[in-house]
This record gives structure tokens, C-alpha cells and sequence, in this order.
């Protein structure tokens, strides 16, 4: 792989490079938890709350049928299990089993981590500004809380 040799870049390019670096750092997290990354997706979701199937869908941005195959994969892996939904007799939720909450919260952590040791070559002061920068892009842009700072205390996590 080429690296950079300290050339001005354009934003797209730097976005997409920045996007790969972070991509990487996670795939390597997903193969070393022995999960796909929809999987990792979904019960980095869950962290938070059970979700309907409708829901989730929405957030990960996948079909309906792709999202009952995936809840299908993961509820044989023992990682999540359906729920009845109180507020619609018919429909059910989405929740972690204790397998897979301790699994998601182990995920996020170690790929929290890594990812966060990327721009340890900047300042905190840079750090503090790029955080922000890119919570503006984010909320801009609309991004679902697909991976969030579950009971992180700062932006630190």
C-alpha cells in the first residue's frame, strides 16, 4: 500500500482515506470477535435498548429481509433473542441475551479503543477540535447511532 508522503489532499480524498483507515481497524476487530460486521453492527445497537425489527432495519440501513436473516444468524449464535413488544401485541423486539451483550460490550470497548489510538499524533487540543468537527459532520449528515460512547464519560472512549 502506498503511504503518504505529506502531499496537500482534498477533502473527498481525505475523507475516503480517513474512512478506510478507520474501516480496516475495524474489520480487524470484527475477525479477532469472530463476528460479521452486520453482526457487530446490530449488537452495538443493542447496547442501548431492544430495538423492533422495522427499527433496526431504519438504523442499519438494511432491507427487511436482510434484517430478519441477520436477527436469524445471531439468535442461533445465541447472541440475541425476540421479545414481545408492549406497545404492539403482533410485533416483537430485538434484545441482547447476556451472551451477547457481554460480547458487544467487549466489542465496542477493544474497537472503541483502537480506533480512538488512531490520531494519538495529534494534540489534545487537535484531538478536542477533530471530535468536533466530526460530531458536526455526523449530525449533519444524519448518521444513525449505529456505534455510540455507551457509558463512556467523555469523548475520550
Amino acid at each position: 500500500m502506498e503511504e503518504y508522503a505529506g502531499e496537500p489532499m482534498g477533502m473527498g480524498t481525505a475523507l475516503v482515506r480517513t474512512a478506510f483507515l478507520v474501516d480496516a481497524v475495524y474489520a480487524d476487530s470484527v475477525r479477532e470477535f469472530d463476528l460479521t460486521v452486520p453482526q457487530a453492527q446490530l449488537l452495538c445497537v443493542l447496547i442501548a435498548r431492544p430495538y423492533g425489527m422495522f427499527e433496526l432495519a431504519k438504523t442499519l440501513g438494511l432491507a427487511k429481509s436482510s434484517i430478519s436473516g441477520l436477527v436469524d444468524r445471531s439468535e442461533k449464535r445465541g447472541l440475541v433473542r425476540r421479545e414481545a413488544d408492549p406497545g404492539d401485541g403482533r410485533a416483537f423486539r430485538v434484545a441482547l441475551t447476556d451472551k451477547g451483550a457481554q460480547l458487544a460490550e467487549q466489542f465496542h470497548e477493544e474497537t472503541t479503543k483502537r480506533v480512538a489510538e488512531l490520531p494519538l499524533g495529534l494534540s489534545a487540543a487537535e484531538q478536542e477540535v477533530l471530535v468536533g468537527l466530526l460530531t458536526r459532520v455526523i449530525a449533519d449528515n444524519h448518521v444513525p447511532a449505529v456505534f455510540t460512547d455507551s457509558g463512556c464519560p467523555s469523548a475520550k472512549c
